[in-house]
């Protein structure tokens, strides 16, 4: 196995990100809620909440309002290292976890699609695996959260090459969890 790094963040979405009609969807990541556990499944993710109850991932199948009914995202990956990159293009509204990832790693490098292709293992801090995930895709960047990453703005032609930009992973990937467990903060990211 191979270490990626370590679990340094874990959080889910109550609800939707984005809201409102296209063309005017806008991205708002104040649904974001750092937990200090993670209950993953092939269903998708649950949040431990202060004093021990559970909150549903808006991308959970259970969640009322899932954003997940073909199970192929209910958990997201993301790291670090694409934050800085990200910071340093966005600057500083670039917050770790801005983009609703639900288990963010910290690493020094940056990560591919191709990178995961034996998807993941999370491990506790001695070695025993808590959880696997199969990584299926990146998750691909939106119009409202590029938007939201310039401040507000929205011209086509400036928003393609920064839409390029946060592709290929930047912005995360999306997972099945093929084994349940429950996730810390503390927790190793390894490739099995």
């Amino acid at each position: 196995m191979r270490d990626l790094g370590r679990v340094v963040r874990l959080q889910i979405q109550r609800s939707s990100l984005k809201t409102g009609e296209k063309p005017r969807r806008v991205y708002d990541p104040s649904p974001i809620l750092p937990v200090g556990r993670l209950a993953v499944s092939s269903d998708g993710a649950l949040g431990e909440a202060p004093g021990g109850s559970w909150i549903v991932d808006v991308h959970h199948r259970a969640h009322p309002g899932t954003k997940n009914s073909d199970g192929e995202h209910g958990i997201s990956l993301g790291f670090t290292s694409h934050y800085a990159a990200m910071r340093e293009r966005f600057g500083s509204r670039i917050e770790l976890g801005c983009a609703g990832e639900n288990i963010l790693v910290e690493t020094g490098r940056q990560l591919t699609l191709e990178d995961l292709r034996t998807g993941v293992a999370i491990c506790t801090p001695d070695g025993v695996e808590v959880s696997r995930l199969t990584v299926l895709d990146v998750a691909h960047p939106c119009r409202p959260f590029t938007a939201w990453a310039l401040g507000g703005l929205e011209e086509s032609h400036v928003l393609k090459d920064h839409l390029q930009f946060l592709d290929g992973g930047m912005r995360g990937f999306y997972c099945l969890g093929v084994a349940s467990g429950t996730v810390s903060v503390g927790d190793r990211v390894v490739l099995p």
